[in-house]
């Protein structure tokens, strides 16, 4: 069985899924810490607020 962290790197990797907040929900959801979000997508973790316009 994949670990998490498998999983999204293969989610980066081999299905291309390059979306930055998709990974943010995972370091959010605490099943992933800020170092491991970087070793997937290679960005450092920033909580920068993002604001939505409804």
């Amino acid at each position: 069985m994949m670990t998490q962290l498998q999983q999204l790197q293969m989610f980066w990797n081999d299905w291309g899924n390059h979306e930055l907040d998709f990974y943010k929900v995972y370091v959010e959801c605490k099943a992933i810490t800020k170092d491991e979000y970087k070793l997937v997508t290679g960005q450092d973790y920033d909580m920068v607020a993002q604001t939505q316009t409804v």
